[in-house]
């Protein structure tokens, strides 16, 4: 039996007194994008911090492709094939947009994916049409909004070619339109389309995400974190009728 893509087993991370991760454990498939939700401070972010090598967990285990990367460096970790965007984005502000995504393109890991991407003009500007701001491409950094700027942190991490990619909030700062636009990219990026056309199949994804409504299109499993615990786990239709999340996540409300 093969071993899982990805597997967190009793991961616990804490800062100071409190505790952001508790015992968290789960595995994800090479097919599958799941979405991770929980109320603010649950600890979604952390857990990808942790999966990046951005910050070291105080116990427990991530595995990828049945290899142990804990303690790894977060370069070392994109080369392997895993990256994520963050909110807290950090461009080179005073370069152009596609200057951004260019430095990308000359990751070793980017490097190695074929002759095609050694072009790696053409390459950034593909990832950017990903995004969906190819016409920004000559534009400083600088100049974005701060929806732009989270299509730009998309833009940088595909042209990584990722085998696992993690998304921290990628809706927003979005209209509903590019919402949906993006929505709509990042599910055919999934399943091998567009940007992933060099291979048989797109990254794996973890995405944290509080458009709700448009999350549950895209994805067929959900994670709910709740005070650093995993609450509930399973199908989007299941999950917004369990109790615990209703109770915790929703105080009582509906999805």
């Amino acid at each position: 039996m093969s071993s899982p893509f990805l597997e967190i087993d009793g991961l616990n991370k804490g800062f100071g007194g409190l505790k952001a991760i508790r015992d968290v454990s789960f595995s994800l498939g090479r097919e599958e994008m799941i979405g991770l939700i929980g109320p603010n401070g649950a600890g979604k972010t952390t857990l990808l911090r942790l999966i990046t090598g951005i910050l070291k967990p105080d116990s427990g285990a991530i595995r990828f492709k049945g290899k142990k990367i804990n303690g790894h460096k977060t370069w070392s970790i994109v080369n392997q094939g895993i990256v994520g965007t963050f909110q807290n984005m950090r461009p080179f502000r005073r370069l152009p947009i596609i200057a951004n995504v260019m430095v990308s393109c000359l990751s070793p890991r980017a490097m190695k994916r074929g002759e095609w991407v050694k072009r790696v003009e053409a390459k950034a500007m593909d990832a950017l049409e990903f995004a969906g701001i190819s016409d920004m491409a000559l534009e400083d950094a600088s100049t974005l909004s701060q929806g732009d700027l989270k299509r730009l942190e998309v833009a940088r991490a595909v042209a990584t070619e990722p085998e696992l990619l993690l998304l921290d909030e990628p809706f927003g700062g979005l209209s509903p339109a590019e919402t949906d636009l993006m929505g709509k990219s990042v599910k055919r990026l999934h399943k091998g389309g567009r940007f992933g056309r060099l291979h048989s199949e797109g990254p794996a994804m973890i995405i944290i995400e509080h458009k709700l409504q448009q999350l549950m299109k895209i994805v067929e499993r959900i994670i709910v974190l709740n005070y650093g615990e995993i609450i509930a786990d399973g199908p989007p239709e299941e999950v917004v009728k369990n109790k615990d999340v209703i109770r915790s996540y929703l105080g009582g409300g509906g999805i």
